[in-house]
């Protein structure tokens, strides 16, 4: 049955892959494509245009920079980062969209960032397994 909900609370699918892809694996993706990318996802979400290039842009540096101060992470750490990452990125958007005349209370969109911190593991499967593939190939 289809699951009707007032407010968004559906995890950027995207988004996830993306915080995902570069947690695993930094060389396939260059800083810059996320710009391409992040337009991409503002012309299929119906997001303003521009939201997910800044956004997606400043997470990729933001994790480049992460990659250049620490000497390993394991899974906590990066959970805990992915974490800091979505609940930037939702908070961008409902500033956005309070500055875009849709005053939401802040509250309402906490189960949204906790289903999309609690999604974020199975973005990682889902990203490792294809990375597993594409390897062996």
């Amino acid at each position: 049955m289809p699951i009707v909900s007032v407010t968004g609370w559906w995890p950027n699918a995207g988004f996830l892959m993306l915080i995902a892809w570069r947690l695993l694996r930094a060389d396939p993706w260059p800083i810059w494509w996320a710009a391409p990318m992040g337009l991409v996802n503002d012309l299929l979400t119906g997001a303003p245009i521009g939201l997910s290039v800044s956004l997606w842009t400043a997470v990729m540096l933001a994790m480049e920079l992460v990659d250049q101060r620490t000497q390993w992470r394991d899974y906590w750490v990066e959970w805990a980062l992915a974490t800091i990452l979505i609940t930037v990125d939702r908070w961008a958007d409902w500033s956005v969209a309070g500055l875009a005349g849709a005053p939401v209370a802040f509250v309402r969109i906490l189960p949204a960032i906790a289903f999309s911190v609690l999604a974020f593991p199975l973005a990682a499967l889902i990203v490792s397994r294809a990375d597993r593939w594409r390897w062996g190939r």
